[in-house]
């Protein structure tokens, strides 16, 4: 199987498991099935074999959750990402903004810093204006 039928394949399994996983009928099922292995502890003596029933399962639902659970992440990241390219470089935004989640943490830190004190500044503007008008 080539790379990208299989990469099409985990993306849609990812996309319907990940729907499903948040649902709240997944939750109720969730919590019945505690509820009945809970339950079920009197009939086998809290074993530890009862003990590992609940254990392992949980532990194999988490692990393979947490691929299924950033596939759908990143995708999804990716796509906004995109979104916000497209609007910076059909308006009037300056495109220096394009592609900046490929920056380092320090340069991302910079930036936003500077956005801030810019935003700081067209707000202190605005005030003015409106004493202005009042």
């Amino acid at each position: 199987m080539s790379d990208k039928i299989t990469s099409k394949f985990f993306s849609k399994f990812a996309t319907t498991i990940a729907n499903l996983s948040g649902k709240p009928a997944t939750f109720v099922l969730a919590v019945v099935l505690v509820l009945a292995w809970a339950l079920s502890g009197p009939f086998f003596d809290y074993s530890e074999t009862w003990q590992l029933v609940i254990n392992t399962s949980t532990t194999i639902i988490t692990f393979l959750m947490v691929f299924v659970l950033q596939n759908s992440q990143n995708r999804d990241g990716k796509a906004l990402q995109a979104k916000l390219d497209e609007l910076i470089l059909t308006s009037q935004a300056q495109n220096k903004f394009v592609g900046i989640e490929k920056l380092d943490e320090q340069q991302l830190r910079e930036m936003s810093e500077a956005l801030a004190e810019k935003a700081q500044c067209v707000e202190e503007v605005a005030d003015d204006k409106a004493r202005e008008v009042s």
